[in-house]
């Protein structure tokens, strides 16, 4: 029997172009060759130890070799499906507030954790290791390495392939899908625990939240940034098992790795399992709730004097039925809507 063309068209073409899964393939596949063609080099450049602590020039090599690869691999989708490179999370109002209020986040939330840490006996504090102009030095370097981290990380994955494969399976089911991907790819360092991957796919979730609620990745990639630099640099601990050259303070984990987190650091404690839900919680009452409270007391406003203006003999219940028709939307999202026929 002849195989009909037109079938075969549509196993990777709709009415839409090419088909949702097949655009998250290719660009899968895209980055994937991107990387294995170009390790060589980058392997002829740099080292990177997962026992030994890295240099930060290493470590700024990598991620910026790293961040290049997912630009590329982005713009092209980008090209594909005619949007600006920059429509995959990084559009959007209030961004440099957005991205500050990421780092201060991340800041705070792993000093609490270290904080309960150091008050419960699971870790202690052996002092400074940096002082004065080489302190400021590694601050700054390590600052700006783990602000590369965040960007490729949050893009790779909750960049262009949460925006796409939320079109076809809708946004929180590639959220978990993709937070689960964000946890394979750290079950292979050498140091992680099996906590420290929960901890892992909850924050990867969190990010999701807040793509949700701010519908950009700024605030994901300075939360990103925050975490890994307090973490790593400022507080000395372990991060997924990895440790840096230069960090201000100098800890150790004492007792059972249950609590301290051992040598995964202190996103391996039990300690750090309410961070998530508590972070959640606080999104929810920030943007969620209150932000929406705003947006609609905005809208009423507004939509009130559109109609009071337009339609002046409007008055009691028909007014109100008018405004609430004439009301927008006070929550979406860049990539909610599902176009089944395009999977």
């Amino acid at each position: 029997m002849r195989l009909n063309r037109f079938s075969v068209r549509s196993v990777f073409l709709s009415e839409q172009g090419i088909r949702i899964g097949w655009k998250a393939l290719l660009f899968v596949g895209l980055l994937i060759a991107l990387r294995m063609g170009t390790r060589p080099a980058l392997g002829s450049l740099i080292v990177l130890s997962q026992s030994d602590p890295n240099p930060p020039s290493h470590a700024l090599i990598r991620e910026s070799w790293l961040v290049l690869l997912v630009f590329i691999a982005t713009w092209v989708m980008a090209r594909i499906e005619k949007r600006s490179v920059f429509s995959f999370g990084y559009i959007g109002e209030a961004r440099l507030i957005r991205f500050v209020s990421g780092i201060a986040w991340g800041f705070f939330s792993l000093s609490a954790l270290v904080g309960v840490m150091w008050l419960s006996g699971s870790l202690v504090f052996d002092g400074f290791s940096l002082h004065g102009a080489a302190a400021w030095k590694y601050g700054i370097e390590w600052a700006l390495m783990f602000t590369l981290v965040g960007i490729a990380e949050e893009s790779e994955l909750r960049g262009y392939l949460q925006y796409t494969l939320s079109r076809g399976i809708g946004f929180w089911w590639s959220a978990l899908i993709l937070s689960s991907v964000f946890v394979l790819l750290h079950a292979f360092l050498a140091g992680e625990s099996a906590l420290g991957l929960f901890q892992t796919g909850a924050l990867g979730m969190v990010f999701c939240l807040s793509l949700w609620y701010t519908k950009s990745l700024f605030w994901a990639v300075g939360f990103h940034a925050g975490w890994d630099w307090s973490e790593s640099y400022f507080y000395g601990t372990p991060d997924s098992g990895m440790l840096i050259q230069g960090h201000l303070f100098t800890t150790h984990p004492v007792g059972d790795p249950l609590w301290s987190g051992g040598v995964t650091g202190p996103e391996g404690s039990v300690f750090s399992i309410l961070l998530p839900i508590l972070m959640a919680v606080g999104m929810w009452l920030w943007w969620g709730k209150i932000g929406c409270q705003v947006l609609v007391q905005r809208a009423t406003v507004v939509t009130t004097a559109a109609v009071s203006e337009t339609v002046p003999a409007t008055t009691g219940t028909a007014a109100i039925v008018a405004v609430r028709e004439t009301e927008p939307r006070t929550r979406s999202h860049i990539a909610t809507s599902t176009d089944r026929s395009s999977l």
